[in-house]
């Protein structure tokens, strides 16, 4: 299997590190991994197709809509995607497909970075199997999230008071997988710092969950995903 990991973006959430970690884990299993850090590599659409799993690490930064259009249109055809924290749901935020394809949006970090928090364990699938509710001291992602994910982890968001604490506390997803077409799609909201995911809980979370994505390239083999489109589909 070959995975392609491309870094950058905001410098403040160590996105050469985080990436160091993924390009062991995956190695570790195996894939053989690209490392890149430039956007050019969203430009190659045929290329794109080569991979089974495509791992961003990109905080804010823009993305074309061209580039995010390959990307998705990789991960329809069954090339895995998935990452962590703001290196993927709060990477293009200009750009609502990307957000459609993964399944969320960053909106807020409430009490910054240090807040400590429980993650819960709510699923009973192969991704979090054996692995035990957690407590972390890093930011408490909040996050506007499709209804449509498969919530593996979740945290209670009452442990900061806040402007939306009149709103009641929630349990706000950690962790989820989706589809996209025939392709699979995985993220963790934890990983603010490299340590974070150095290590522990999140980070066999995390371990599974990029060698999950990457497998559905093979599921997908043969199957067509023009299934899924209807003539006058546009974002």
């Amino acid at each position: 299997m070959r995975a392609l990991i491309t870094w950058g973006g905001w410098d403040g959430h160590q996105p050469d590190k985080v990436a160091a970690i993924f390009q062991a884990m995956l190695e570790d299993a195996g894939i053989a991994v690209t490392m890149t850090d430039s956007l050019d590599c969203f430009d190659d659409a045929d290329a794109l197709l080569a991979y089974d799993l495509i791992v961003p690490v990109w905080t804010m930064a823009s993305l074309s809509r061209e580039a995010a259009t390959n990307v998705s249109e990789a991960v329809a055809q069954g090339t895995g995607i998935a990452g962590c924290h703001g290196g993927m749901c709060d990477a293009f935020r200009e750009n609502t497909l990307w957000q459609f394809m993964t399944g969320a949006n960053w909106v807020a970090h409430p009490g910054g970075d240090g807040v400590k928090h429980r993650v819960r364990i709510i699923s009973d699938d192969q991704l979090v199997a054996g692995i035990e509710d957690f407590d972390v001291e890093t930011e408490q992602y909040y996050l506007h999230v499709d209804p449509a994910n498969k919530v593996l982890a979740t945290t209670r968001t009452d442990v900061v008071t806040w402007y939306h604490s009149p709103n009641g506390a929630v349990d706000m997803p950690v962790a989820w997988t989706r589809n996209w077409g025939l392709g699979r799609v995985y993220y963790n909201s934890l990983g603010h710092q490299a340590d974070v995911i150095a290590d522990g809980p999140a980070h066999e979370m995390l371990r599974r969950g990029l060698i999950w994505a990457a497998e559905g390239k093979q599921a997908a083999k043969g199957k067509d995903h023009t299934q899924f489109q209807t003539a006058g589909n546009h974002w």
